[in-house]
């Protein structure tokens, strides 16, 4: 027969050949949606949205190292938590997780990173455009201060919140290694911690010593022989 004149397949045919084909390229689209989801279930924590602390430390790592001269760590601490939960119920403490997840993402912007340390511990790291006027620095964190201070809304109605505020900025503390910054942005958090403002990290504050890696002082890194 000439080849000119050749009869086309079926269309009934050729779908199945091509729906025979696609299946496997199905498959594994599937089988990598899958594991996208479950990979980034393991680094995200459901409640607040925030990056678990290793991927946050990954993350927060290379954005300090590459922007030293206009970024800036803090860690947030909400104050007074297990009051709230005891007063108003676990239910509004996880609105109040939720929404100190959800304002600390917004203060950081699309390039800064949050994560939820534990408890009702956060730290965020973000750049801050520096060269707009001169109290940039001081304007971004009295910004977030306010954003953590604002009542959140429960289905009891609205709760009073606050939060401590620690801040680390690597062009003024000449470092940008993270665990360094980590421990004075801690040291400057518990040293405003009843203030409402927020705290900077001086370079003596990079040297507290440290009890199993968190910063000596802090609530349970006493030692072992005084914990009874």
């Amino acid at each position: 027969m000439n080849p000119a004149t050749r009869v086309p397949e079926p269309i009934g045919q050729r779908a199945l050949l091509i729906t025979t084909l696609a299946v496997p390229l199905t498959g594994w689209t599937l089988h990598a949606l899958t594991l996208h989801r479950h990979l980034e279930a393991e680094r995200r924590d459901p409640l607040t949205g925030a990056q678990r602390r290793a991927a946050f430390e990954r993350r927060a790592q290379r954005l300090l190292a590459r922007h030293r001269q206009d970024s800036v760590l803090c860690l947030v601490d909400l104050d007074h938590f297990k009051g709230l939960n005891d007063t108003h119920g676990h239910a509004a403490g996880d609105a109040a997780l939720a929404a100190t997840g959800e304002r600390l993402a917004r203060w950081a912007g699309p390039h800064g990173v949050v994560g939820r340390l534990g408890g009702d511990e956060f730290a965020v790291a973000t750049r801050v455009d520096t060269q707009a006027r001169e109290d940039a620095m001081e304007q971004h964190l009295q910004d977030l201060v306010d954003a953590l201070h604002e009542p959140v809304p429960t289905e009891a109605g609205p709760v009073a919140v606050a939060a401590s505020v620690g801040a680390a900025v690597p062009d003024y503390l000449g470092i940008h290694a993270l665990p360094a910054l980590m421990r004075g942005a801690d040291v400057s958090m518990y040293r405003t911690k009843h203030s409402g403002r927020y705290g900077w990290a001086e370079i003596e504050d990079l040297q507290a010593p440290t009890v199993n890696g968190r910063r000596q002082g802090r609530p349970g890194t006493a030692p072992l022989e005084r914990a009874a």
